[in-house]
Formats: C-alpha cells, sequence, structure tokens
C-alpha cells in the first residue's frame, strides 16, 4: 500500500493477540497480514498444494498446508482449518471474504477449540448468511425490502409458480452466500427452469445450501451498501456509503466512496438504516448492508442483504475516513471498545477502486488460466494497490479469478478518476488475458464520468461498443520486436561465418530485402507485414498498405520506446510461448506469428476450413451438467455440456447440426481445449446443403 493514511482514533499500545491465523489466500490474506505486522502480530498462513509458493504464504511468519488445489479439499475444509488453527497455537482466526467468512460452521467450531474468531458471532452469521431469514427479520426492524418470495420450504415446481406470480424480470438468488454467485436474471417465463438448476448447483458447490430464493428485478437501481462498525460493548457506527453500481453478471468491477448520487442528508438515512440492521443482531465487527437506490429517486431505498466480514472494495472506505477496517476487526475481537462517535467519522476527498481480473473480455469475459509471465503494478501519489501476484506465478481454475485491486484516492472524483485511468494505463499483466483495457474503457465512458450510474450500465456499454481493433501502431510496434528477435536468432546461428551471404539483415547487391512475416490478431484476422532497414531506423508496410517510419529505442534508463508518426510512447513486449504480449499506448494486445506453411491457402483466413466438430473446454473445471445423450440429435447453438470453473459456470454447446457422441459424464474434470462431445454431421444433409459460401467460419462452442 502506497497510501499511508494516519488513524484518527487512538488505540491501547497492548497487543491485542500474540498470533493470528489468516484463513484465506491471495491478496486479501496479504492486505491481512501486512497489518498483522504493523500491529506487532505474528501471522500465520494457511495454503493449498497450487498456493505452496504464493505470495501471502512468503509474507507471513509461518505458513501451515490445508490440502489439495480444490477449495473444497482445503480453504473450505473447516477441520482443516481448525486443526492449522490448534496446531500453529494461532489465539484467533481472521477469515477474511469468500471462502469461509460467513461460515457459523466455522466460528463454532473455533469457539469449541478456544479460538476467537475474527468477525460477528453465531447469531449474526446465521441469521444474515440466509437472505430469506435476512429479509423477513429486517422487515420487521421497517428497514424497506424488495418484493419477492423467500420461502426454503418451497421447490422447484413451486418457485416456478412463484416466479410467475411476480413477474419477469426477476431475479434468483442463493439464499446463502455472496458476491454475486449464483444471481441468475430471468426476463422469460421459460427461461425460470433451467435458471433455477443452474442457481441450485452453484449455490450448492460455492456455499453448501441449495436453498433459492426469488425477487422482483429493478432494471435499473443504483447498488449503495454502508460500511458499520459495531463492538461488544452495544456501540455502533457508520463509516459512509460505497457506490457498487459498476457490476457485470452481478459482480461489481468498480467500487467508489462516497457515492455521487448522495448528500449529507440522504447520507444520514442510509447509514441509520445500515445501523438499526446492525444494532438489531447485536452485531460485533466491521459488516456491510447494502441496498438498491432509485436513481431519479434517492431516498427511496430498499434492503438486499448484509454482508457480515470485510468486503472485496473495503479500501475506498479506508482511503476517505483514514481508518484501518483491518485493524478494528482485531481489535473489536479482542473486546476492545470503540473509541469514536459518529460525529467523529468524517469523509475526506474521494477514492475509486478496480477489479483486475484474469479474464477475457472479447470472449464473454471467460475466466483465463497461465502463468504470468511479467507483473507491473503502478505506484504514484495517491495510488494503493492490493495484489498478491507475482511473475512466474500460475493463475489456476481452482479460485476466483481477481488478481489485485488498483485504488486510487484524491482531494475530488474527478481527479481520483483520471489518477485511476493513468494508474491503469502503467499496468502490465502479461501471461493470462485481463480486463485492464476494458476497465479504461469503463473509466472513460461519459455516463461513469459524470456519476449517472446503475447496474446494468456495464451490459449496456458492452451491447453498444464494437470489438477493439488492433491498431497500426500496436501491429507496427510488433513488426519491429518480430524482426529484431529473427535478426537477432540468425545472427546467432551464423555468428563467425563472416560473410555478407550470412546477414540476417537481408543483405544483398542492391537493394536489401524486406522481413516478411504474418500475424495473427486477437479476432483471428492474419495481417502480413515487411520491415526494411533496422529496427532503430525502419520503414514499415501493413498489408501492403504505404510504408511508415518507425523505431524501437532504449533509453539511458533502459526503458523501450517505441517511435510512430513522431510519437514516442514506453513499449514493453514479452514472448510467450507462439504468442507476442505487448504494451502500448495503455491497453495490451496479444499477437501470433503464423508460419507460412501454416498460413490457409492463398493466404486467407476465412479459407481455413469447416466448423470444429469438437466442442472443446475454454479452461479446465467440472462438468456439472450433462444436457444431452450420445446418439441424440442437435442442432447448432443447443446446450450440451456445462462446467464450472473459477466459480463460473460455461455453457458449451453444439457447433453444428448432426449426432452428438459425448466424451464427458457428469462430475468429471476437464482440461483446457478438452474434447467433451463431438458432431457428426448428416451425410445426407451436408451434401444436400453444401454451397459456396463467403462466411468465415464460426465457433459454436460458448462459454
Amino acid at each position: 500500500m502506497t497510501i499511508q493514511t494516519p488513524n484518527r482514533t487512538g488505540h491501547a499500545s497492548a497487543r491485542p493477540f500474540r498470533s493470528v491465523l489468516v484463513a484465506n489466500r491471495g491478496e486479501i490474506a496479504c492486505r491481512v497480514i501486512r497489518t498483522l505486522t504493523a500491529m506487532d502480530i505474528e501471522s500465520i498462513a494457511v495454503f493449498s498444494d497450487a498456493d505452496r509458493d504464493a505470495p501471502h504464504v512468503r509474507l507471513a511468519d509461518r505458513a501451515v498446508r490445508l490440502g489439495p488445489a480444490p477449495a473444497s479439499d482445503s480453504y473450505l475444509d473447516v477441520d482443516a482449518v481448525v486443526r492449522a488453527a490448534v496446531r500453529t497455537g494461532a489465539e484467533a482466526v481472521h477469515p477474511g471474504y469468500g471462502f469461509l467468512s460467513e461460515q457459523p460452521a466455522l466460528a463454532r467450531a473455533l469457539a469449541a477449540a478456544g479460538i476467537v474468531f475474527i468477525g460477528p458471532d453465531e447469531r449474526a452469521l446465521v441469521l444474515m448468511g440466509d437472505k430469506i431469514r435476512a429479509k423477513d427479520h429486517v422487515a420487521a426492524q421497517g428497514v424497506p425490502i424488495i418484493e419477492g418470495v423467500a420461502d426454503a420450504s418451497l421447490d422447484d415446481d413451486a418457485l416456478v409458480r412463484a416466479g410467475a406470480a411476480i413477474g419477469f424480470p426477476l431475479i434468483v438468488k442463493p439464499a446463502g452466500g455472496g458476491g454475486g454467485k449464483g444471481m441468475q436474471v430471468v426476463e422469460r417465463a421459460e427461461e425460470l427452469p433451467s435458471a433455477i438448476a443452474s442457481a441450485h448447483r452453484v449455490a450448492e458447490a460455492a456455499f453448501g445450501d441449495a436453498t433459492l430464493l426469488l425477487e422482483r428485478f429493478v432494471t435499473r437501481p443504483r447498488h449503495i451498501e454502508v460500511q458499520v462498525l459495531a463492538d461488544a460493548h452495544g456501540a455502533v457506527v457508520h463509516l459512509g456509503e460505497r457506490e457498487c453500481s459498476l457490476q457485470r453478471r452481478h459482480q461489481k468491477v468498480v467500487e467508489e466512496s462516497p457515492s455521487p448520487l448522495t448528500d449529507d442528508r440522504q447520507r444520514a438515512r442510509l447509514g441509520e438504516a445500515a445501523c438499526t440492521v446492525a444494532r438489531s443482531v447485536g452485531y460485533r465487527g466491521v459488516g456491510t448492508v447494502e441496498f438498491l437506490v432509485a436513481d431519479d429517486r434517492p431516498d427511496e431505498f430498499a434492503f438486499l442483504e448484509m454482508n457480515t466480514r470485510l468486503q472485496v472494495e473495503h479500501p475506498v472506505t479506508e482511503l476517505v475516513t483514514g481508518l484501518d477496517l483491518v485493524e478494528w476487526q482485531v481489535r473489536v475481537a479482542a473486546g476492545e471498545p470503540l473509541t469514536m462517535t459518529q460525529d467523529d467519522v468524517v469523509l475526506r476527498g474521494h477514492a475509486v477502486e478496480a477489479r483486475l481480473y484474469a479474464e477475457d473480455p472479447s470472449k464473454g469475459f471467460l475466466p483465463q488460466t497461465g502463468v504470468l509471465e511479467r507483473v507491473r503494478l503502478p505506484q504514484g501519489p495517491g495510488v494503493r494497490i492490493d495484489g498478491g501476484i507475482v511473475a512466474g506465478q500460475f493463475v489456476g481454475p481452482w479460485y476466483d479469478p481477481m488478481l489485485a485491486k488498483i485504488v486510487c484516492w484524491a482531494e475530488d472524483r474527478e481527479t481520483a478518476l483520471r489518477r485511476l485511468d493513468a494508474a491503469l494505463a502503467a499496468t502490465v499483466v502479461f501471461g493470462v488475458r485481463t480486463n485492464l483495457d476494458f476497465l479504461r474503457r469503463l473509466l472513460a465512458d461519459e455516463e461513469v464520468v459524470a456519476g449517472r450510474l446503475h447496474t446494468g450500465l456495464i451490459a449496456d456499454l458492452l451491447d453498444d461498443s464494437p470489438s477493439a481493433a488492433t491498431s497500426e501502431r500496436v501491429l507496427t510496434a510488433v513488426a519491429l520486436a518480430e524482426t529484431d528477435d529473427r535478426r537477432s536468432e540468425a545472427a546467432a546461428r551464423t555468428a563467425g561465418l563472416g560473410t555478407p551471404w550470412s546477414d540476417p539483415g537481408g543483405w544483398r547487391l542492391g537493394t536489401a530485402a524486406p522481413t516478411r512475416q504474418h500475424l495473427r490478431l486477437e479476432d483471428g484476422r492474419i495481417v502480413r507485414f515487411e520491415v526494411r532497414g533496422s529496427s532503430d531506423d525502419a520503414s514499415v508496410s501493413v498489408d501492403d498498405a504505404a510504408p511508415t517510419r518507425a523505431a524501437v529505442l532504449s533509453g539511458s534508463d533502459g526503458t523501450l520506446w517505441f517511435e510512430h508518426d513522431g510519437v514516442s510512447t514506453p513499449l514493453e513486449t514479452v514472448r510467450v510461448g507462439d504468442e507476442r504480449w505487448i504494451a502500448l499506448d495503455g491497453a495490451i494486445s496479444v499477437v501470433e506469428v503464423v508460419p507460412r506453411e501454416a498460413l490457409p491457402a492463398g493466404g486467407d483466413p476465412t479459407a481455413a476450413g469447416a466448423v470444429d466438430p469438437e466442442v472443446r473446454t475454454p479452461m479446465p473445471g467440472t462438468v456439472t451438467a450433462v444436457h444431452v445423450t450420445s446418439g441424440d440429435a442437435v442442432t447448432a447453438g443447443q446446450p450440451l455440456v456445462t462446467v464450472e470453473a473459477m466459480k463460473m459456470e460455461h455453457l458449451l454447446t453444439a457447433t453444428s447440426d448432426g449426432t452428438v457422441t459425448l466424451h464427458v459424464a457428469t462430475g468429471g474434470t476437464v482440461a483446457t481445449r478438452q474434447s467433451v462431445a463431438t458432431i457428426a454431421a448428416d451425410p445426407v444433409a451436408t451434401h444436400l446443403n453444401a454451397a459456396p459460401t463467403d462466411a468465415a467460419p464460426t465457433n459454436g462452442a460458448s462459454a
């Protein structure tokens, strides 16, 4: 963390605990460990086999293994966590967020072992951890709720009938857990049965509880949450609100504090409602009460849920209040009273957080796996990074794909947004695709800049925005980088031969020959380029276009610069397998060199062949549902198999019409690009329908 904000409320100097076990991983484990270190408390990390060398393990004073890579066998294993705490002599356990952070079973087991759970008591966890009971309880306190059906006794058929009575659109939610997992928006009645089935599967896998509830879906609400802090002596304060309306699939993407919608009066009303909820359950520690607020009627709000843990987005609250929420969690768990009143809480400036995910926006934000070949995170005034990634680390399919949080603070919202955009432009992650470019486009949208936010805004932007094309500047930079690599490799092979005929620079009598290569772009298009001259003074032509002057130069401080059309820009480039990853102009692009023998006939990328009959998984995962049987006749786009990976379900569909043969079964595991089914085309239909076409082949295996 590069921001060191003074704590405006004093604490006793004594350590509340000698040692604390952090029952989590990744960036939140690192963030908690840093506060424990600052408090002179010994930190104990836990890890799965996949995280043996992870940053949080190295950051802690000690570490203990929980089990294999799957979360169900490690981070979600209550007995394993408690055994680790007992074995290491930990006096308390901090659960972070996600995993077991809201599970009463962990709090109960720790209490039986005489170990403090850094969180609320079991009653609050049970009551607020079940959305059905929580809504009933909150409504009884006079806090507004959203219309819906919350009845754990209803079976699927009864839920379908209840949904029809509510009307559409509606939202299906798991009753236990949060983070948007398992939530499904249903627009039409015929979609409800499959949405319920999918939500059941995700809820059972993520939370161990398949119970669901239905709510009326408000199409353009704002999602505003209030941070509360309470001690064991009855004191409760709120720490202002966070705007979390920029969401995709009910997962928050960008958060800020304070909300651009609220004023002091509205903040006080929301805060009092949140404190009422906290008091009603005897809450202790840090928690968040979430509301839906009408954009055109800010005084109207409705309770969504209470998260009985630290939130992912807590840094924005810390930056505007000057409070360390993890420190307060630890001190309250140790029985210390709050040393502040509501009047002591003052919000200063504005903070915005962006979540950096390993996902590919061009493929429906599909989570990505792979080795992080290079990582560069930004620094500077007002910039805070909560991360747990390093170069060389493997991003696997077992956990949430969030890599880091990039948070910026400034005296006003406009400056904070501008500072965050600059921080994102300086961020480089090579080896897995990320949402970095998408975050920058989102922050530049005029609605976001103006603060006119709602939970459907990202979906609207995705519908309206065309896919980004690889720019001529990027192609030119890659051309020079590839040419330089080829010439360096050739020079190494011919070193010492001492003849002009072995010169890799294209030497000949007369004019030097150009270096010619083909690149496959991210959208599948193939382009051809020619480079004449050296990389520090080259003439580059792309697809027979007029040549342009360009150069790649090394600065005195080692920085690589790309110069094109009189504009100089810092350049980073690295090869990952057959791909060239390039960071330029605050964006990251990936291209692949195509060997001449691999080019489609005539060099036309649309002539690459027919649709692949194999339906393949985009990433490793577990088969959670099979929708057809071998021998069934299927049509293109028909659902075949559902695979769960990185806490999301991915539906794989038929690539063409034909007869399907399945290669997997429910419960089985699959690897990246593994075939789950083969579609055999009907030979009679193929003959009858065969006709010349100029259409490019499609990939029907969607996720």
